[in-house]
């Protein structure tokens, strides 16, 4: 029985290292993070969801417990999602063809974010339902919160998507406003990190193509 054909491992382009020291670490940190948005397609699903949940959070009179629990779901499904990405390309580096191993602790890693998004939804339902009486005594801000949260959501959308566009449109994308101290720092900082992998996205383009610029 012949062994598989080696697979071509795809190598997404890399901002280079430099410097040394904490602000050095943390600029290669957020480097991770972007990279993270702009070559695994499951993580711009997490950073739109996570926008509508700092939307909601901030059109309804949430306690502090809720909160921080809404909050502490999000940044636990980011967690999950970086640390598969770099799971999976370790497991691609240490292995250079098909290996039944290495498909297994892939997909146990991905189960492991499945897991975390679920119990997050769960958790989030279980709030709305829990403070369902406080739901219909906001009607009117929901119902502004969720005009506006769409579009929004849309533009982050917008801003992470592979689709070549014109920088124009990134910048149109990126004006907005929330409504609430929480939740309003953890949307705008969202809307950063979208705007990051645009930038992120166009540069590995133009390095892929000098031509097109």
């Amino acid at each position: 029985m012949t062994a598989p054909a080696p697979v071509q491992l795809r190598k997404p382009p890399y901002p280079p290292r430099r410097g040394e020291g904490f602000w050095a670490s943390a600029i290669h940190a957020w480097n991770g993070l972007v990279h993270t948005v702009v070559h695994q397609p499951n993580m711009k699903v997490h950073v739109v969801s996570a926008i509508l949940v700092g939307l909601v959070g901030s059109g309804l009179p949430l306690g502090l417990a809720e909160k921080v629990t809404l909050i502490f779901c999000v940044l636990l499904v980011f967690f999950a999602e970086i640390l598969n990405s770099a799971l999976e390309t370790l497991v691609d580096l240490a292995t250079q063809e098909f290996d039944e191993k290495a498909r297994v602790t892939k997909d146990a890693a991905a189960a492991a974010v499945l897991v975390l998004s679920i119990g997050s939804v769960v958790i989030f339902a279980a709030l709305v339902v829990h403070n369902w009486g406080t739901v219909l005594a906001n009607g009117p801000r929901i119902e502004r919160q969720v005009l506006f949260g769409l579009p929004l959501a849309g533009c982050a959308a917008l801003l992470m998507g592979d689709r070549p566009r014109p920088w124009i449109q990134d910048a149109l994308a990126f004006a907005a406003w929330t409504t609430s101290a929480v939740f309003s720092a953890m949307t705008v900082g969202l809307l950063v990190l979208a705007l990051a992998a645009a930038r992120e996205r166009a540069r590995a383009r133009a390095t892929k193509n000098p031509a097109a610029t």
